[in-house]
Parts: structure tokens; sequence; C-alpha cells
């Protein structure tokens, strides 16, 4: 596969995927010569900004002359991808749809990227994943990622299998969409335990998200513990933890 090969020291790496940036920055300091406009961790990155996921400015990436790029199936487009490919570059593709598959694309992307070994935040991060805290009965949930029109979690998705993790079972998991557009009147019919509202990738806040489910518990979580894949793994089992027992009370 195209990327798996290691490139030699001081190999210059361009991120389509903020994720995977802040994995690469924090672990390999100066190793990233591009990252998108959307790559916000860790703060003060000063490299070039090659535009969004989705729309990446291909000759940014180029010009960069970059030994890597490293992207996702998910975040990114086959074409852009194959565009790359086309013009030289190699590029390392991940799939991330559960936490178990998260760690193993890190080691992957990691070593790709020329890292001597697996860092500590990556070895606290699956620890913290080993007994993750959990309440003391499973509740079930809907968990919109934007609005206007409305959409949610569906089936085999990195986020859900973190939720599940801690017990919260999402409506739609068995939807044969990954991210189905639903009708609200649909969402507040399915009766959910719980409503989880991410700040990513639609920013939901105490007061934009919470009015559209009266009567029903609304747990605001951090989309960077929910969705990212990272050094935030470490922390999230905790922080996302205590949001959903707030949500509850």
């Amino acid at each position: 596969m195209a990327g798996c090969a290691r490139p030699p020291a001081g190999a210059r790496v361009v991120s389509l995927v903020p994720s995977l940036t802040e994995a690469v920055a924090v672990t390999l300091p100066g190793a990233l010569v591009g990252v998108t406009d959307w790559c916000t961790h860790p703060a003060g990155l000063d490299v070039t900004r090659i535009g969004g996921t989705k729309n990446p400015k291909l000759d940014r990436i180029l010009a960069l002359a970059p030994d890597l790029v490293i992207a996702n199936e998910e975040e990114n487009r086959a074409p852009d991808l194959d565009a790359l490919r086309a013009a030289g570059l190699r590029v390392l593709v991940t799939e991330v749809r559960s936490v178990p598959q998260a760690f193993a694309e890190l080691d992957r992307v990691l070593a790709a990227c020329g890292a001597p070994r697996r860092p500590g935040w990556l070895e606290r991060a699956e620890a913290a994943w080993t007994a993750p805290p959990r309440p003391q009965g499973r509740t079930r949930a809907v968990v919109p990622i934007w609005r206007r029109p409305w959409m949610v979690l569906g089936r085999d998705t990195f986020a859900g299998d973190v939720l599940a993790r801690l017990g919260v079972d999402h409506r739609y998991a068995g939807h044969p969409e990954r991210y189905p557009r639903v009708p609200l009147e649909e969402l507040r019919a399915a009766a959910p335990d719980l409503v989880v509202l991410p700040d990513e990738p639609y920013r939901f806040t105490a007061d934009d998200g919470p009015e559209s489910f009266p009567g029903l518990p609304c747990a605001l979580v951090s989309g960077r513990h929910l969705t990212w894949y990272g050094p935030s793994l470490a922390e999230a089992p905790r922080v996302l933890a205590e949001a959903l027992a707030a949500a509850r009370r």
C-alpha cells in the first residue's frame, strides 16, 4: 500500500487530517510542513496551510515537495488523493472506525513518518481505554452532528464506538448510512434517554441545540474528545464520562 515504507530521517510530512496533525506534531516536532485550515492543535502550529480537508489546494501541497501525505478515507476525498499520487507523491490513507483501530492506525502513521519508537502519550491513551469509566446502566441516545438539516451518528463510526465504550448506545447505530439525515420530529419520537451534542463538526452550545429537545437531558461534549484520534484519546474517557454523567443528573 502506498505510504507504508518509512521515509528518511527528517522527512517532510503534509497532514490532511486534524487528528493526525496533532499526533505527528506532538511526536515529531518539525516533521510537518503543511496542514489543513482545520488543524487547530497543537495551538500555534506554524506551518503552511493548504486549505480544507475536503478542498485542499493541491498546488500548495506539491510545492512543499513532501515525502509523505497522510490522509483519512472519511475526511478526505478520493479524487484529491488520486491526484496527489498521480503527481508522484506518497499517500498513506487511514481508516478509523473504532478505538482499537485508532491505536493501530496511529502506530502505522507515526512509524511511516519516522518515529523511532511508540510515544508515551499513545501508551497512556491505550491504557486509559483499557478500563474506561462506565455508569452502572447503559443509556440510549441520539447524537446529532449537524442541524439544518439534522444529521446524526449512524453505523460504523469512531464516535459511536467511543460512546459505546462509555455506556452509551446511540439510536441509529444500525442505520444503513454512517451519517444519516433524520428529521427532528423523528429524533424526538425515538424517545432517547439522552441527547449527546458535540461542539464539532456543528458547534452545538447551551443556546443552540438543547432547545430542540424539550424535556430530554442533553450532554454538551467536546467534539475533539469524541471524534479525534490523537493525544486527546488519553483524557477522552474521563472528559466525556464527566460530561455524560452531568447530563444524567
